[in-house]
């Protein structure tokens, strides 16, 4: 939770978007209303209706589970059953949660298992701000990453995402930089061979499908050619060769989009910033931009 409730509130305030409702802890999300001006309602069921002028928010406090899991569980129905066009989730502590028997790593793969699909059929990708990434591995430890690594996951990753990139955000045609494993991507071998083995046949096999793909090329060649606009979206190899470059450009414009599942989910681009709970200092740029992001999407899958 930590600073969830306090950005959620505050980037509602001089909402006049679609109608929305929040499933979450009352009392935090209460203690943010006033201070931003935003009215809520606390409802009794996760459907109940709220006066004109309200955002109805339902509680799943006596849900058997972590708030938090329970109200992730609740919106993804809402959107699996065509009640929602879309959900925008908050950061939670996985580790705390993880504590009280919550059994996935984040977010990501416990969507994947909401929507009864694969783990490895999810794919998180961070796009709003001047850089867009796409990530072939998640919350791992770097120990785990090369064996985790397939050529069929660097072109479902890739496809997926370069899809999303055309249906969604408009982008005819994706220019792509699949990043290499290794610096300098192996130096031809020599600094490792996961790019010849493995990423270099599956950017052949997705420029064979008609992708506009590049690489393997280095980490550092792939996020100075987007810095240029010389690419649309960069895939990674791991969690901080995406992230540590995106979030030293664009955090709090950034956010985190679920692609290859049912359902359209955003959120932000952070972690909970337990530090920052109470003190006015919580930044609620990146929760805006998920909450626009989320709209605009949606408004284009109904177009």
């Amino acid at each position: 939770m930590g600073v969830g409730p306090e950005v959620c509130v505050a980037a509602l305030a001089g909402w006049s978007g679609r109608p929305l409702r929040i499933f979450g802890r009352w009392s935090p999300l209460a203690a943010a209303a006033g201070p931003a001006g935003v009215r809520l309602e606390r409802v009794a069921a996760p459907w109940a209706a709220a006066p004109p002028g309200t955002i109805p928010v339902f509680d799943p406090e006596d849900a058997g589970e972590p708030a938090e899991v329970a109200a992730i569980r609740l919106a993804a129905a809402a959107c699996l059953d065509g009640r929602a066009a879309g959900m925008v989730t908050g950061p939670i502590h996985k580790k705390r949660l993880a504590e009280q028997g919550f059994a996935h790593r984040g977010h990501t793969d416990f969507l994947a298992a909401l929507c009864g699909r694969e783990e490895d059929e999810a794919v998180m990708a961070f796009v709003g701000g001047e850089l867009r990434v796409a990530l072939v591995t998640v919350h791992l430890p770097l120990r785990d990453v090369p064996a985790a690594l397939s050529a069929p996951r660097v072109v479902a990753v890739t496809a997926a995402a370069a899809a999303a990139l055309q249906r969604d955000l408009g982008i005819a045609s994706p220019r792509v930089d699949v990043c290499g494993l290794n610096p300098h991507a192996g130096e031809d071998g020599l600094l490792g061979d996961e790019e010849q083995r493995i990423i270099g046949p599956a950017c052949a096999a997705l420029r064979a499908q008609g992708f506009l793909v590049r690489g393997p090329v280095s980490a550092e060649a792939a996020f100075l050619a987007a810095r240029n606009h010389e690419n649309d979206l960069v895939v990674a190899m791991y969690h901080d060769q995406g992230l540590a470059p995106l979030k030293a450009v664009d955090f709090g414009r950034s956010v985190n989009w679920t692609l290859g599942l049912p359902l359209l989910r955003t959120s932000v681009d952070h972690g909970t910033a337990d530090g920052l709970v109470g003190t006015g200092r919580a930044d609620p740029s990146s929760f805006r931009a998920a909450l626009g992001l989320a709209a605009s999407i949606a408004a284009r899958r109904e177009a």
